[in-house]
């Protein structure tokens, strides 16, 4: 009998491997269960990169299944080595606790809390790591596990083979996290564990530790690592990390980052990041002969799961604007400035760095230089150029960083 579920999980892309998807499949059709993901909550947001985790949770719900968001207030305390080439920065348990309510926002905005069933559980590994005995967690949890079978991971392996550092704090991460899997079993019936699939070791640690303490069966699937066509890491643009919060990415520039995709990627992407049926993707991908349409179908797509389909369209009519009817959008990113700065002219290198348009000052001369910037549509060609008065219409200008980059600045 087939599976729903998994038969989606596997068709849009969503599965690399599966401990033992018949099994799996055989169970998932008989009842509706649990499955969750873990996230670091090393920042106040989640990026781009940790949307398809998202997205398999959103899944889960669709076919009748409860997903659980564990947030990683203990093991963020560590941090977790796989695919990390140095150690982390430690974080206070203050900053982290900070982290975790600014990233459940997130869930809330693209999970669905309506039906009791299926409405996420949200989870903080704080509550059981932070109370463990040291001496006791020895005995009872280290002893199912040897270190001739935890140096074969790559989170160690690799760093090891590489002669980079490896504390003894990141080495015990992978025995936390089967740690974890271990107290969602019992607490919640929790019987899957999903991640990318660099967690593959930690996923199937977990699995065999509930084995040989429970004597139960339990489960493990891990998605792809993404890879752009580009060779680029997923995403990263000029200006950083594509985050999900608006306050860290607005809405326009996420919309962007979509409309923006490499032409190989769009048909995976629309496989990953959207929730159109994908018999249905790949009928349009096969009849649209204009690559153009797909990525705005799929900007809109994406942006109206994160932050709804009134901003997505919002974001496509700022585009439009500014693109094709070449004019000032009231929707682009806005840049504030004081009048009395105004009236005494303002370095555009120093506005620029300031305001996070250019990463440093370096790279606001070099655009300058390399005729990259316009101020109102005319190239500035003065790496000493003062913005004053008469460059406002309105109390407001617009500056243009290449073809596909605009902000407005406005005096207040």
């Amino acid at each position: 009998m087939k599976n729903k579920f998994l038969d989606e999980m596997q068709s849009r892309g969503y599965i690399s491997q599966c401990t033992d998807i018949e099994k799996l499949s055989e169970i998932s059709n008989k009842k509706s269960i649990s499955g969750y993901i873990g996230f670091d909550c090393t920042a106040s947001s989640l990026h781009v990169g940790s949307l398809l985790q998202i997205m398999i949770l959103k899944l889960m719900q669709k076919h009748g299944h409860r997903p659980i968001v564990l947030l990683g207030g203990g093991t963020t305390l560590i941090g977790d080595p796989s695919g990390k080439d140095s150690t982390r920065k430690i974080l206070k348990q203050m900053e982290i606790n900070k982290n975790i309510k600014s990233i459940k926002k997130v869930f809330k905005k693209v999970l669905d809390f309506s039906n009791n069933k299926t409405r996420p559980i949200f989870v903080d590994n704080s509550l059981w790591l932070t109370k463990l005995k040291y001496i006791k967690f020895l005995r009872d949890i280290g002893s199912h596990f040897t270190i001739n079978k935890m140096l074969t991971f790559d989170s160690v392996k690799l760093r090891l083979e590489r002669e980079q550092s490896l504390s003894y704090m990141e080495f015990n991460y992978m025995i936390l996290q089967a740690y974890d899997f271990y107290q969602l079993f019992k607490k919640e019936n929790c019987i899957l564990q999903i991640g990318g699939s660099d967690q593959w070791g930690n996923i199937v640690n977990g699995i065999d530790l509930i084995r040989r303490i429970l004597k139960k069966e339990s489960f493990g699937l891990t998605s792809p690592l993404i890879t752009l066509a580009s060779g680029a890491k997923m995403g990263k643009t000029e200006k950083g990390a594509v985050w999900l919060n608006e306050k860290l990415f607005s809405v326009y520039d996420y919309w962007q980052f979509w409309r923006n995709v490499d032409d190989r990627d769009v048909k995976k992407f629309l496989y990953f990041f959207t929730e159109i049926e994908y018999e249905k993707i790949n009928t349009l991908c096969e009849k649209e002969e204009n690559i153009n349409n797909l990525k705005i179908l799929l900007a809109n797509q994406a942006t109206s799961i994160l932050h709804g389909k009134s901003a997505a369209k919002k974001a496509q009519k700022t585009a439009k604007e500014t693109f094709e009817d070449k004019s000032l959008s009231l929707n682009l990113p806005e840049i504030k400035v004081n009048s009395e700065e105004v009236k005494k002219g303002i370095s555009l290198i120093d506005l620029l760095s300031v305001n996070g348009v250019m990463s440093s000052k370096s790279e606001a001369r070099r655009a300058i230089l390399n005729n990259g910037l316009k101020i109102n549509d005319k190239l500035v060609g003065d790496i000493k150029r003062t913005l004053k008065s008469e460059d406002f219409e309105e109390k407001i200008l617009k500056i243009s960083y290449g073809k596909k980059k605009h902000f407005k600045v406005k005096i207040i």
